[in-house]
């Protein structure tokens, strides 16, 4: 297991698709819970405040980059985005959800 890399986004829904994301959320297919840990993802959470979206997960293999191209090559998984991403009203041009900075953490 590789030092672990905590990762923070942010993203906002379109109005009327946020009870559609709601339920997909609600009810995931187990497919993309494999993948997600299977790329060495752990504590992935998402919330949401009636607009905007927070996911947080953390990192734990060897190779970041890797991982990510693994899932996004996954068909099950660019079925699950195309669940999702309509739902999204991205805050910028450069995906649907933005990076944020981590300022503070304490263990």
């Amino acid at each position: 297991m590789g030092k672990v890399q905590r990762f923070g986004s942010v993203s906002r829904l379109k109005a009327d698709r946020a009870e559609y994301y709601q339920q997909l959320h609600a009810a995931p297919w187990k497919q993309i819970n494999d993948m997600i840990k299977e790329c060495n993802l752990q504590n992935y959470s998402i919330y949401f405040d009636g607009e905007y979206l927070f996911s947080y997960y953390e990192y734990v293999g060897e190779n970041y980059e890797a991982d990510m191209a693994k899932m996004a090559a996954d068909p099950e998984t660019q079925r699950w985005w195309g669940e999702c991403i309509p739902c999204m009203n991205p805050l910028s041009g450069d995906g649907p959800w933005m990076n944020m900075k981590e300022i503070y953490h304490l263990d």
